[in-house]
């Protein structure tokens, strides 16, 4: 028998059987997991399943391959940050979708776990969070293999005037270089550089950049990309 302890984020559950759920949970030390949650559909859980809430948890299983079981505490509810929060109910919703769907299972990150827990804790605070938001993506888009290289034109190796990304390559592009190109090229927002105004359109343009790689390169399903688009929309309203 095999078993481990650890605290994580409940990302998704859904119903197994008549009285058990399928859990998946974004862990402290070991990564994206999945497990059984015997007696999970009763109403006693209902809380601790909902997206977001953080958790200590045990998972055992006979081989390390399989899919295992869990057992789940309690440690703190998200609930009342989102419930009444259109912008936080998008943002964890999204946040959720993302790691279920672009993050392989059982490869630990722990850098990742404790930036998402931060970024949770931000939630329903709407003059921090939608640019605290952005730059998770931008790091998430890093972790998955795809990030985003601002430091330089791709060009000329200028750092100067940078206004465009690479569709491609993510690296970013300065006007000069750009040229008769700019029209294919992504918008490189200075809120992505830690520049300018951080308004709700400003970020909600960024996140068209984030969103074609997250799109185009980590294959985010159209349920993940239905579900950024609310969240843009929501940000977008926001001075």
């Amino acid at each position: 028998m095999i078993e481990w302890r650890d605290e994580g984020a409940v990302l998704a559950a859904r119903a197994h059987g008549e009285t058990s759920m399928i859990v998946d949970v974004l862990t402290a030390e070991h990564g994206r997991q999945i497990g059984v949650l015997r007696g999970g559909a009763s109403r006693k859980m209902a809380a601790t399943l909902q997206p977001g809430s953080q958790v200590s948890l045990v998972w055992r299983a006979r081989l390390a391959d399989h899919l295992g079981a869990f057992t789940l505490e309690p440690i703190r509810s998200r609930a009342s940050q989102v419930m009444s929060d259109r912008l936080a109910l998008a943002g964890l919703g999204t946040i959720c979708a993302l790691l279920v769907h672009t993050l392989p299972e059982r490869e630990p990150l722990p850098d990742l776990y404790q930036r998402t827990i931060n970024l949770l804790e931000l939630l329903g605070q709407n003059d921090l969070w939608p640019l605290a938001y952005l730059h998770w993506e931008m790091q998430l888009l890093s972790d998955l293999g795809y990030g985003l290289d601002l430091s330089a034109c791709a060009v000329r190796g200028v750092n100067e005037d940078l206004c465009y990304i690479s569709p491609k390559s993510g690296r970013a592009v300065s006007r000069e270089a750009a040229g008769d190109w700019a029209p294919r090229l992504l918008p490189l927002v200075p809120v992505m550089k830690g520049e300018g105004d951080a308004t709700g359109p400003e970020i909600a343009l960024a996140l068209g950049t984030t969103g074609h790689f997250f799109e185009h390169k980590a294959a985010a399903n159209a349920a993940v990309l239905a579900s950024r688009a609310r969240l843009i929309d929501q940000i977008r309203k926001q001075i």
